[in-house]
């Protein structure tokens, strides 16, 4: 009767953003095909207050599938989606987009959320591939940065400190991140996010 899903609790964050001045709620549950990540972010764009919600289902080796972004300013929206087929294959708003291909994660900009996708790979592979404390591994996300909200190719870096502690690097920006047993962001950098509620079950 049990088929795997209840047994994995989900996880309901409350982030604020001192550098974005953005406040988010996030939620992460377990579907019967991995899981799902849903965001609302509110913060000022361009001079206005605006919205972002988005949602991210990954299946469950953590491979985004899927991820819709909607960016609400002066009740304007803008939708983003991205379709993945796991193996590095994109398409962005419906188009191929050859500029992603090998990439397999997602990587929002806005939001610390995504780290969770490649933190959760890093450590749930095989046991022989698993990334062990004192190492770092290269990966190349689809990244949504923002503000410019344009996909584009990223490479990032990760290097595990401690079991809930890693070392985030993308280009010349550096930061570290602390996390729960779970892989949930708690901290990242001194005040780009910080976790002022975080609850289970």
């Amino acid at each position: 009767m049990n088929d795997g899903v209840v047994s994995r609790p989900a996880t309901r964050i409350l982030w604020r953003s001192a550098e974005l001045e953005s406040a988010e709620r996030f939620t992460a549950a377990p579907t019967p095909d991995g899981w799902r990540l849903d965001g609302v972010v509110v913060l000022p764009v361009d001079d206005e207050p605006a919205q972002i919600s988005y949602r991210v289902e990954v299946d469950p080796t953590w491979r985004t599938r899927r991820a819709d972004v909607v960016i609400d300013r002066r009740g304007q929206p803008r939708r983003i989606g991205f379709e993945a087929d796991g193996e590095g294959g994109w398409t962005v708003d419906g188009a191929e987009a050859n500029e992603l291909a090998g990439c397999v994660d997602v990587d929002l900009g806005f939001t610390p959320a995504t780290n969770t996708l490649s933190i959760r790979r890093l450590t749930e592979t095989a046991a022989s591939d698993a990334i062990a404390v004192g190492e770092t591994r290269t990966l190349h996300v689809a990244w949504l940065p923002f503000p410019g909200l344009v996909a584009k190719r990223n490479e990032q870096s990760y290097t595990r400190l401690a079991p809930d502690r890693w070392r985030y690097r993308s280009g010349e920006f550096s930061a570290e991140l602390a996390v729960d047993a779970a892989g949930y962001v708690l901290r990242y950098g001194d005040d780009l996010w910080t976790a002022v509620l975080h609850r289970t079950g």
